[in-house]
């Protein structure tokens, strides 16, 4: 047990158990993956250029991403799948600090470790953890400042108080450079944890602490306000208004309930667990949970039949990464790809997901008794750990308003994976609160349902790798029978490689510097098959395209289709190559 205690051993459980999945899965292909070609691209520049240079694509600043990947490439030499080792290596870190931290915030060593693994598994994590995307960076910058933060409100001496706050501070400003957001934990976290310090009596008796606190706090907000003013001075780098633009007040309002629902599904192996409390809560709690939830789904129902096309109401696993199709990139090319989750399928994780958020609805309308704790130092007060992470959460669900309004316009929602920092701070408290008022242990069950996750997740993420690996193969057959790359609409993340290789950079309407850097894409020859994001691309002029349909557009080309394994079906996915241009007659 010291050794268990010594080392960690749970939290190295949690960090090697997301290294084993995503072996398992063999998360790798030659292309880009949604926005990470052009992430991948910049970092292999500063490894060779030694600076930063935009291409056109990133909202976010990147930052300290760009020089991991570049040390990826200069160790192992440059591909897609080494660069993208560098976004792994920070999510097996990761794993192991949120164990951590979930035990500093009050859960047991048992608990925080099945908390951990229920949501370093889940198949938003994993997938993401396998690309170069910046969202596992910016949550790693939020988790690190969230471990000093509870690490300076439980010391017991004004040196480690203080040192702990610097720590969040510097921490939270170097890592935040990868994504803007995430420097909320220098703005909102770091000032709610001088808060409770404050009000513990330290203005008093520790003034030391709260100068030194602010100081530092302070310097971290110049430094946030110089890499703003840095960034916005870098060429074809895309700026993010907080302006609320694009799409209705009501589709904006709809969306971003949509996205919401996710919540639960994502952490359904611990939220499934609150079933059993709509059992033994009273009558009274379950009817008013009932009656919130059922005034939520109206809500949804109105805004639902306001507008056409809406997507089926209250079912989870509906985003952009987590879908009844798998993983990300089934929805960039043509036809319409095979489904992963049948009508059944998702039909219980819906009534598990919502059956799990109605149960924890009404366990807190009638908790239980605090059950007493089982680790030798208290835990953190709930009213400091909800100063420490509400103002947090409230913070960040604003400022995705404006994020959300730009998406609906344009992709047609709320992404996932904006979600993830939501669930960081939701499930300690979510697992502490089980463990305190319903159960000391989290029960057998939740080890079975985290298994169940992990392996939906591996078979997830090995099928989205594998269908990209099949677009690698096609795209390997143009190049053998000399077709030019801008002939071929390959899927928009193939595009924009191919228009970064040609222009410099993507034709993005929001660049702003230089001013005169978009120019509006030519119309394409008349009848030709519709292109996703073809103003981005002027230079693909596609004569093919990539389809999971043979008979989309104008049926199929002469190539030979190309199949792909999906787990765990025997039966592969297909694709083929359709022409974008009716044939010329005779």
């Amino acid at each position: 047990m010291q050794l268990v205690r010594r080392f960690r051993f749970p939290a190295l459980l949690c960090a090697l158990a997301v290294l084993f999945c995503e072996l398992i899965a063999r998360p790798y292909a030659n292309m880009g993956v949604c926005d990470d070609g052009p992430y991948i691209l910049m970092a292999r520049h500063l490894a060779n250029a030694g600076h930063v240079v935009y291409n056109g694509w990133a909202t976010a600043m990147l930052g300290w991403q760009l020089y991991l990947g570049a040390a990826f490439i200069k160790v192992f030499g440059f591909s897609f799948a080494s660069v993208r080792m560098s976004t792994l290596l920070v999510a097996v870190v990761m794993a192991w600090l949120l164990q951590r931290t979930m035990v500093l915030a009050g859960a047991t060593e048992r608990n925080a470790t099945l908390g951990t693994l229920a949501f370093v598994l889940s198949p938003l994590y994993l997938a993401l953890s396998a690309t170069y995307m910046n969202d596992i960076f910016g949550l790693f910058a939020v988790v690190v400042c969230l471990f000093g933060c509870l690490r300076a409100l439980q010391e017991s001496t004004e040196r480690a108080t203080v040192t702990w706050l610097c720590f969040a501070v510097v921490t939270n400003a170097v890592f935040g450079t990868a994504r803007q957001i995430a420097w909320l934990g220098i703005l909102v976290m770091v000032p709610s944890a001088l808060y409770v310090l404050g009000r513990r009596g330290a203005w008093r008796t520790g003034r030391r602490v709260l100068w030194a606190g602010g100081v530092v706090t302070a310097a971290g907000a110049l430094f946030i306000f110089a890499c703003m003013q840095w960034f916005a001075r870098q060429p074809y780098s895309i700026p993010e208004h907080l302006a609320v633009h694009g799409g209705t007040a009501l589709n904006l309002l709809s969306r971003s309930f949509h996205g919401f629902l996710d919540l639960p599904f994502l952490l359904l192996p611990i939220v499934a667990l609150f079933l059993p409390e709509l059992r033994k809560s009273p009558r009274r709690s379950f009817g008013v949970g009932s009656v919130g939830l059922a005034a939520c789904a109206l809500i949804l129902l109105v805004l639902h039949v306001t507008r056409a096309g809406a997507r089926p109401m209250l079912e989870p696993a509906l985003g952009d990464w987590v879908s009844k199709y798998g993983g990300f990139g089934t929805m960039v090319l043509t036809g319409t790809p095979p489904v992963f989750l049948h009508a059944d399928a998702r039909l219980v994780l819906t009534a598990l997901s919502l059956g799990g958020l109605l149960g924890l609805i009404a366990s807190l309308l009638d908790p239980g008794p605090i059950r007493p704790g089982t680790e030798a130092t208290p835990p953190l007060p709930w009213r400091d750990l909800g100063v420490l992470l509400a103002p947090f959460a409230v913070a960040y669900t604003l400022l995705l308003a404006p994020r959300a309004a730009s998406l609906v316009a344009l992709a047609g929602g709320l992404f996932d994976r904006y979600l993830l920092e939501l669930l960081a701070v939701a499930l300690p408290c979510i697992v502490r609160y089980y463990q305190e008022r319903v159960q000391a242990r989290l029960p057998t069950v939740s080890v079975l349902m985290v298994g169940l996750t992990a392996m939906y997740s591996v078979v997830t993420v090995h099928n989205m790798f594998s269908l990209y690996r099949a677009r690698v193969a096609l795209a390997g057959e143009f190049v053998a029978r000399g077709i030019p790359d801008a002939s071929v609409n390959g899927g928009w993340e193939r595009n924009i490689l191919v228009e970064i290789r040609h222009s410099g950079y993507v034709n993005q309407p929001h660049i702003e510097l230089p001013a005169d850097a978009y120019t509006p894409a030519p119309p394409l020859p008349e009848g030709t098959c519709p292109m996703f994001w073809g103003d981005y691309t002027p230079h693909i002029r596609p004569i093919y395209g990539v389809s999971f349909d043979p008979d989309a557009c104008y049926g199929l080309a002469p190539f030979a289709p190309v199949h792909y394994t999906r787990w765990p079906f025997l039966t592969p996915g297909t694709l083929y190559v359709v022409r974008y241009l009716p044939q010329k007659k005779k």
